[in-house]
Protein backbone atom coordinates (compact mmCIF):
# COMPACT_ATOMS: atom_id res chain seq x y z
CA UNK A 1 0.00 0.00 0.00
CA UNK A 2 2.43 2.53 1.26
CA UNK A 3 5.13 1.65 -1.27
CA UNK A 4 3.20 1.63 -4.52
CA UNK A 5 5.26 3.04 -7.26
CA UNK A 6 4.66 6.45 -9.52
CA UNK A 7 1.12 5.74 -12.02
CA UNK A 8 2.40 6.22 -15.41
CA UNK A 9 0.25 6.60 -19.15
CA UNK A 10 -3.63 6.16 -17.94
CA UNK A 11 -3.55 5.51 -14.47
CA UNK A 12 -1.08 8.84 -14.59
CA UNK A 13 -3.75 10.92 -16.50
CA UNK A 14 -6.60 9.79 -14.14
CA UNK A 15 -4.46 10.86 -11.15
CA UNK A 16 -4.00 14.26 -12.14
CA UNK A 17 -7.64 14.79 -13.53
CA UNK A 18 -8.71 13.63 -9.93
CA UNK A 19 -5.54 16.09 -8.24
CA UNK A 20 -7.31 18.85 -10.00
CA UNK A 21 -10.73 19.05 -8.41
CA UNK A 22 -8.60 19.63 -5.06
CA UNK A 23 -9.11 23.17 -3.94
CA UNK A 24 -6.41 24.96 -2.20
CA UNK A 25 -9.58 28.14 -0.92
CA UNK A 26 -11.94 24.89 0.73
CA UNK A 27 -8.58 23.82 2.32
CA UNK A 28 -7.99 27.16 4.27
CA UNK A 29 -11.88 27.15 5.10
CA UNK A 30 -11.90 23.44 6.15
CA UNK A 31 -8.60 24.15 8.48
CA UNK A 32 -10.00 27.01 10.27
CA UNK A 33 -13.37 25.66 10.88
CA UNK A 34 -11.63 22.04 12.12
CA UNK A 35 -9.78 24.54 14.31
CA UNK A 36 -12.34 26.69 15.47
CA UNK A 37 -14.08 23.34 16.23
CA UNK A 38 -11.74 21.36 17.82
CA UNK A 39 -9.30 24.27 19.26
CA UNK A 40 -6.13 25.11 18.77
CA UNK A 41 -4.45 21.82 20.13
CA UNK A 42 -5.16 20.20 17.19
CA UNK A 43 -2.52 22.28 15.39
CA UNK A 44 -2.28 23.48 11.98
CA UNK A 45 -0.75 21.27 8.68
CA UNK A 46 1.16 22.73 6.42
CA UNK A 47 -0.37 24.45 3.15
CA UNK A 48 -1.03 22.01 0.26
CA UNK A 49 -2.48 18.43 -0.23
CA UNK A 50 0.47 16.78 1.34
CA UNK A 51 0.03 18.79 4.33
CA UNK A 52 -3.46 18.47 4.34
CA UNK A 53 -3.17 14.81 3.83
CA UNK A 54 -0.62 14.03 6.73
CA UNK A 55 -2.86 16.34 9.23
CA UNK A 56 -5.75 14.27 8.87
CA UNK A 57 -4.50 10.89 7.95
CA UNK A 58 -3.91 9.12 11.53
CA UNK A 59 -8.04 9.99 12.10
CA UNK A 60 -7.66 11.48 14.78
CA UNK A 61 -8.35 14.93 14.11
CA UNK A 62 -11.25 13.72 12.10
CA UNK A 63 -12.74 12.15 15.47
CA UNK A 64 -12.49 14.92 17.68
CA UNK A 65 -14.18 17.06 14.75
CA UNK A 66 -17.25 14.67 14.45
CA UNK A 67 -17.47 14.14 18.58
CA UNK A 68 -17.31 17.88 18.81
CA UNK A 69 -20.71 17.69 16.89
CA UNK A 70 -22.51 15.99 19.35
CA UNK A 71 -23.21 16.74 22.92
CA UNK A 72 -21.15 15.55 25.81
CA UNK A 73 -22.01 12.11 26.94
CA UNK A 74 -23.05 10.89 23.44
CA UNK A 75 -19.42 11.25 21.58
CA UNK A 76 -19.84 8.64 18.72
CA UNK A 77 -16.04 7.55 17.95
CA UNK A 78 -13.19 6.51 20.98
CA UNK A 79 -10.02 9.01 20.75
CA UNK A 80 -7.05 7.02 21.66
CA UNK A 81 -5.09 9.27 23.99
CA UNK A 82 -1.42 8.51 21.88
CA UNK A 83 -2.24 8.87 18.13
CA UNK A 84 -1.88 4.88 16.94
CA UNK A 85 1.44 4.70 15.16
CA UNK A 86 0.46 1.47 13.16
CA UNK A 87 -0.96 1.61 9.89
CA UNK A 88 -4.51 -0.37 10.25
CA UNK A 89 -4.81 1.32 13.26
CA UNK A 90 -4.80 4.52 11.52
CA UNK A 91 -7.11 3.34 9.16
CA UNK A 92 -9.70 1.59 11.89
CA UNK A 93 -9.92 5.28 13.31
CA UNK A 94 -10.47 6.66 9.42
CA UNK A 95 -13.16 4.41 9.22
CA UNK A 96 -14.78 5.16 12.84
CA UNK A 97 -15.12 9.08 11.31
CA UNK A 98 -16.33 7.74 8.35
CA UNK A 99 -19.13 6.12 10.09
CA UNK A 100 -20.02 8.67 12.68
CA UNK A 101 -20.21 11.02 9.83
CA UNK A 102 -22.63 8.53 8.01
CA UNK A 103 -25.23 8.34 11.21
CA UNK A 104 -24.72 12.33 11.91
CA UNK A 105 -26.53 12.90 8.42
CA UNK A 106 -23.85 12.79 5.71
CA UNK A 107 -25.03 10.69 2.18
CA UNK A 108 -23.25 7.80 1.21
CA UNK A 109 -22.36 9.56 -2.13
CA UNK A 110 -20.65 12.47 -0.15
CA UNK A 111 -18.02 9.93 1.49
CA UNK A 112 -14.89 9.19 0.70
CA UNK A 113 -13.23 6.18 1.17
CA UNK A 114 -10.25 5.35 3.32
CA UNK A 115 -7.55 5.30 0.95
CA UNK A 116 -8.78 8.21 -0.63
CA UNK A 117 -7.19 10.34 2.64
CA UNK A 118 -4.54 7.54 3.34
CA UNK A 119 -2.86 6.89 0.43
CA UNK A 120 -3.63 10.62 -0.88
CA UNK A 121 -5.72 8.96 -3.58
CA UNK A 122 -8.55 11.58 -3.69
CA UNK A 123 -7.76 14.13 -1.38
CA UNK A 124 -10.89 16.42 -3.23
CA UNK A 125 -13.49 13.47 -2.06
CA UNK A 126 -12.06 13.67 1.95
CA UNK A 127 -12.65 17.86 1.36
CA UNK A 128 -15.94 16.56 0.19
CA UNK A 129 -17.14 14.70 3.16
CA UNK A 130 -15.96 17.65 5.40
CA UNK A 131 -17.53 20.60 3.35
CA UNK A 132 -20.96 17.95 3.90
CA UNK A 133 -20.96 17.41 7.60
CA UNK A 134 -20.10 21.11 7.84
CA UNK A 135 -23.45 22.38 5.75
CA UNK A 136 -25.25 19.45 8.11
CA UNK A 137 -23.70 21.08 11.74
CA UNK A 138 -24.98 24.51 9.90
CA UNK A 139 -28.09 23.77 9.06
CA UNK A 140 -28.89 21.63 12.66
CA UNK A 141 -28.32 24.57 14.29
CA UNK A 142 -28.46 22.93 17.44
CA UNK A 143 -25.66 24.74 19.09
CA UNK A 144 -22.34 22.31 18.79
CA UNK A 145 -21.16 24.49 15.68
CA UNK A 146 -18.25 26.64 16.09
CA UNK A 147 -17.12 29.08 13.59
CA UNK A 148 -18.54 30.90 11.20
CA UNK A 149 -22.12 29.94 9.59
CA UNK A 150 -20.89 31.42 6.27
CA UNK A 151 -18.21 29.00 5.46
CA UNK A 152 -20.80 26.14 4.98
CA UNK A 153 -24.05 26.00 2.49
CA UNK A 154 -27.43 25.57 4.67
CA UNK A 155 -28.69 22.23 3.32
CA UNK A 156 -32.64 23.05 1.79
CA UNK A 157 -35.08 21.52 5.06
CA UNK A 158 -38.67 20.36 4.20
CA UNK A 159 -41.54 22.39 3.78
CA UNK A 160 -44.67 20.80 4.68
CA UNK A 161 -47.61 21.90 3.62
CA UNK A 162 -50.96 21.43 5.31
CA UNK A 163 -54.50 21.52 2.69
CA UNK A 164 -58.01 21.37 4.42
CA UNK A 165 -60.85 18.79 3.11
CA UNK A 166 -62.29 21.35 0.84
CA UNK A 167 -58.87 21.93 -0.82
CA UNK A 168 -58.09 18.57 -1.73
CA UNK A 169 -61.50 18.00 -3.18
CA UNK A 170 -61.32 20.78 -5.23
CA UNK A 171 -58.07 19.46 -6.42
CA UNK A 172 -59.83 16.47 -7.48
CA UNK A 173 -61.57 17.85 -10.54
CA UNK A 174 -58.45 19.65 -12.11
CA UNK A 175 -56.91 17.72 -15.32
CA UNK A 176 -52.84 17.69 -14.72
CA UNK A 177 -51.25 18.57 -17.75
CA UNK A 178 -49.37 15.29 -17.46
CA UNK A 179 -52.87 13.77 -18.75
CA UNK A 180 -52.33 15.94 -21.86
CA UNK A 181 -54.21 18.54 -23.53
CA UNK A 182 -56.31 19.06 -25.82
CA UNK A 183 -56.30 22.54 -26.23
CA UNK A 184 -54.90 24.40 -29.09
CA UNK A 185 -55.06 21.00 -31.38
CA UNK A 186 -56.42 21.82 -34.21
CA UNK A 187 -56.33 19.86 -38.04
CA UNK A 188 -56.47 23.38 -39.75
CA UNK A 189 -54.65 23.24 -42.81
CA UNK A 190 -53.88 19.34 -43.29
CA UNK A 191 -54.62 17.71 -46.21
CA UNK A 192 -56.29 14.06 -47.05
CA UNK A 193 -54.14 11.39 -46.95
CA UNK A 194 -52.30 10.12 -50.05
CA UNK A 195 -52.73 13.11 -51.63
CA UNK A 196 -49.48 14.72 -53.02
CA UNK A 197 -47.97 17.89 -51.57
CA UNK A 198 -48.88 21.11 -53.34
CA UNK A 199 -45.59 22.45 -54.55
CA UNK A 200 -45.57 25.74 -56.36
CA UNK A 201 -42.79 27.53 -57.84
Amino acid sequence: MANKGPSYGMSREVQSKIEKKYDEEIEERLVEWIIAQCGPDVGRPDRGRVGFQVWLKNGVILSKLVNSLYPDGSKPVKVPENPPSMVFKQMEQVAQFLKAAEDYGVTKTDMFQTVDLFEGKDLAAVQRTLMALGSLAVTKNDGHYRGDPNWFMKKAQEHKREFTESQLQEGKHVIGLQMGSNRGASQAGMTGYGRPRQIIS
